[in-house]
């Protein structure tokens, strides 16, 4: 019996030929990576185990971007004694608060490639799976033996195979898809299950979308996303990092949990709605709902291909006098290409607030907070009652496209009527 693309990179990364589901592995982790919020935790977990320096000070890298820049004296110290702490460890990787959401830089600046095991100290690592590598998020503990000892132990997971076929409509996104998927799957319906995406759709779809895919493999419990590598991730790469790229493949006969096939020629724009990721229903179930803010960003939709879509459907109109539009972009080079192609001053005419890089109003940080009873849709991952402000709001989930309809109409619109 053949293994999956999962399969495989446990396998190597453990010394052994093969592994199968179930089983438990020591592995070797080639990226470890740390936000603010979890990066004190962490090294602090490190050291109680009576390890003072990190396995390797060119594994480790460290973010400053959830409250970027510090809005408050707490967050200032945090990151005043994370820099201080990259100093005396010699890390040699630190991206601090001008920089950009981790999980987008780290791919910008080709950290992860084909075949890797990534840990981070975030729920959605999961996204660097877009790559073709096996990422997943770990708890503060786990990367303190990580950062002591460059392995952790894993129970290799069941892989659910999602074949996605068809062409979509016009203004109909990935973050549809996955919204989709959600909705059929369920929250916990793929706890610890390998999430492997596959299918014509997903071979056409840039490394934006898929890294949206990925990004919210999460949120229906898996404990990764990952897509193969092909000609895409290789052509995305070339530019970025200076090692062979090498594509790991599921074997034609590896053995799956279940395989579920979504034909999405006829998909309509999805809206997860209030309070739970997997609430999915079509956007003519929900047309109509008035709205106070619209925010357009997050690991999951801030990437140039995101507010592309946004600009072009805000080009010569104006956001709804009725509603707020935040736009963050997800990177620092995010944000200089779209200003460079006149996105940025489109979405500013159009009355759009425009944000530097950061997750700050994705999960209710220090942008964009919600009122009591006030209602947001946001093209981030997760809706949970109060993750973006007052318990007393409500919060939809849709993709940047239908977010960016919306912001005109100044309630939850379709897309492809705009």
């Amino acid at each position: 019996m053949g293994m999956t693309v999962s399969e495989k990179i446990l396998a190597r990364a453990s010394g052994n030929d093969r592994v199968q589901p179930g089983e438990i592995v020591k592995a070797k982790v080639d990226l470890a990576m740390m936000p603010d919020l979890t990066s004190i935790l962490s090294f602090k977990a490190m050291k109680e185990m009576g390890v003072d320096k990190v396995w390797n000070n060119e594994k480790v890298i460290i973010f400053l971007d959830h409250v970027a820049p510090a809005s408050s004296l707490q967050a200032a110290t945090v990151h005043r004694d994370i820099r201080k702490l990259v100093s005396e460890l010699g890390l040699k990787y630190l991206y601090d608060v001008n920089s950009g959401v981790c999980h987008q830089v780290l791919l910008e600046k080709g950290h992860v490639t084909p075949g890797m095991l990534v840990v981070g100290a975030d729920s959605h690592t999961c996204t660097h799976g877009a790559m073709g590598a096996f990422a997943t998020g770990v708890g503060s503990t786990d990367m303190g033996a990580v950062l002591a000892t460059g392995r952790l132990w894993f129970r290799v997971p069941e892989t659910i195979r999602i074949e996605v076929e068809g062409s979509l409509q016009h203004n109909v996104q990935p973050k549809d898809v996955i919204l989709k998927i959600i909705g059929l799957i369920g929250a916990d319906g793929a706890t610890y299950k390998a999430i492997e995406f596959s299918g014509e759709t997903i071979r056409r779809m840039n490394i934006s979308g898929r890294m949206t895919l990925c990004n919210m493999a999460i949120e229906m419990g898996g404990k990764t996303g990952i897509v193969e590598a092909d000609d895409e991730t290789v052509n995305f790469l070339r530019s970025r990092c200076k090692t062979d790229v090498s594509p790991v493949r599921s074997d034609l006969n590896a053995q799956y949990e279940r395989v579920l096939h979504l034909d999405v020629c006829g998909l309509e724009p999805q809206v997860a709605c209030p309070h739970k990721v997997d609430n999915v229903k079509p956007v003519s179930k929900v047309a109509g709902v008035k709205l106070d803010q619209i925010f357009i960003g997050s690991c999951t939709n801030g990437r140039y291909e995101d507010l592309e879509v946004a600009a072009t459907l805000l080009r010569n109109k104006h956001v709804h006098p009725g509603v707020r539009l935040i736009i963050v972009p997800a990177s620092k080079d995010v944000y200089l290409k779209s200003l460079k192609n006149g996105v940025i001053e489109a979405l500013l005419h159009a009355g759009a607030i425009v944000s530097n890089p950061s997750c700050g109003a994705c999960f209710g940080g220090h942008i964009g907070i919600l009122a009591a009873g006030e209602v947001g849709l946001t093209t981030s991952n997760r809706n949970f009652k109060g993750r973006q402000g007052s318990p007393e709001a409500e919060v939809y989930l849709s993709s940047p496209a239908t977010a960016a309809a919306s912001a005109i109409t100044g309630v939850i619109t379709d897309p492809r009527e705009v």
